[in-house]
């Protein structure tokens, strides 16, 4: 920020470090807003980079950090100095923003901003806070509220109202009732999104310390359909689906909360058993075999949630051995319950059956098997080479006979 306003630039400590501060936290990510453009904030950091096509914005790296750098943002209708209007912005035909580069002033990028409590600016320079549409109300309300008409600005981005619902559970805010309302009619429109940004949205709604209540409230406002709609409609009618949604979630907080590792792919597994585990019964019942029903079950079912969702391959994979091993875990004896300790996947599976107790199922004890038998045995040299097949060698091409004289 310094550097900025040393080249008569305007800057700004923005969005939830600003937050984060004035509620006492700490923050981990930090962004800047300046009336620079991309470009000129480029040229003035050797160690930045220009990403983005829907937003452009900087990211200028400090050792492990980085700094994400935005210029203020501007109305659609805006005039550029060649007069042109909007040139930079672009929608769909259901209103969502395709493209959105125009520039504007603090005030603008104020309301372009999505939630009040994440539109605050610092200045660094002068020490002044800059509030423009009452986000220093709404955290003394404890209230998540959208700048602007929520209707329309769930239509511009339907991830929006992801977000809502994300800040509320990480805050435990309440949602202002003007931003819920329009939520459970237009939560269809996530199907808008490219999978692959459900994916990012995913992750950060469910691996950041937060699961539960996040849950709680995607549960509320029907988003959770939209994302996992068979595991939703499974749950609204199984309790134990329901329990262990609910204990994968608290779980996951718990590892968080104690710096442990957490995983896509497990929570994933979670989200996903329930649908699994009715398509293995169909299967079975058409004739197929337990083995073959639940390979296809489980291709089957993580091809449909990649629809929706964009589950990379390093995810899926784990996902599948995870649940193809609980048939395995039902025979904890013998020299091959001993080789399957050893498993890549083998912890993450015992601690998916220990998920699948807590939640009420009845694996007739297996869990207390298994951790008793990890004790006995002491620590399990772990097989971590990876499944893909070897490289394939370069294949030596013939050589040519030397051209005729």
């Amino acid at each position: 920020m310094a550097r900025l306003r040393e080249h008569q630039h305007e800057a700004y400590l923005v969005g939830g470090a600003v937050r984060d501060l004035l509620l006492g936290g700490h923050p981990k990510d930090f962004d800047v807003a300046t009336d620079a453009t991309p470009e000129e904030v480029h040229a003035l950091f050797r160690n930045s980079r220009l990403i983005g096509r829907r937003f452009r914005i900087v990211h200028v790296r400090f050792g492990r950090e980085i700094i994400e750098v935005t210029t203020f943002r501007g109305h659609h209708d805006s005039v550029d100095e060649s007069g042109n209007t909007g040139h930079m912005a672009r929608r769909s035909d259901e209103g969502m923003l395709l493209r959105d580069n125009v520039f504007g002033t603090l005030e603008e990028d104020a309301v372009r901003r999505d939630l009040t409590v994440n539109a605050l600016y610092y200045n660094s320079g002068n020490f002044e806070l800059y509030d423009q549409v009452g986000g220093l109300d709404d955290l003394r309300r404890r209230e998540i509220r959208v700048i602007g008409d929520p209707a329309q600005r769930y239509r511009e981005d339907p991830v929006r109202m992801l977000r809502t619902v994300r800040f509320a559970g990480k805050l435990d805010f309440d949602v202002e009732p003007g931003s819920a309302a329009p939520i459970r009619e237009l939560a269809p429109l996530l199907a808008e999104v490219p999978a692959a940004r459900l994916f990012d949205e995913f992750c950060k709604l469910f691996l950041s310390g937060y699961a539960a209540p996040v849950l709680h409230l995607l549960r509320q406002y029907t988003l959770f359909d939209q994302l996992f709609p068979d595991s939703a409609r499974i749950a609204k009618k199984d309790a134990f689906s329901a329990r262990l949604l609910d204990c994968a979630m608290h779980n996951t907080d718990e590892r968080i909360a104690i710096e442990k590792p957490v995983t896509p792919a497990f929570i994933l597994a979670a989200i996903l058993w329930p649908v699994v585990q009715e398509r293995v019964e169909q299967l079975i019942g058409r004739g197929d075999s337990e083995v073959q029903a639940m390979h296809s079950a489980a291709q089957e079912v993580i091809a449909n949630a990649c629809t929706r969702i964009a589950i990379p391959r390093r995810f899926s994979m784990p996902m599948r051995e995870i649940w193809e091993m609980q048939r395995r875990l039902w025979r904890p004896q013998g020299k091959r319950a001993v080789e399957l300790m050893s498993h890549k996947r083998f912890r993450a599976a015992y601690d998916f059956l220990l998920l699948r107790e807590q939640a009420g199922e009845d694996c007739e004890q297996l869990g207390a098997t298994w951790t008793q038998m990890q004790e006995e045995h002491g620590p399990i040299v772990v097989n971590t080479q990876d499944d893909e097949p070897p490289p394939r060698r370069r294949r030596r091409g013939r050589r040519r006979p030397p051209p005729a004289p």
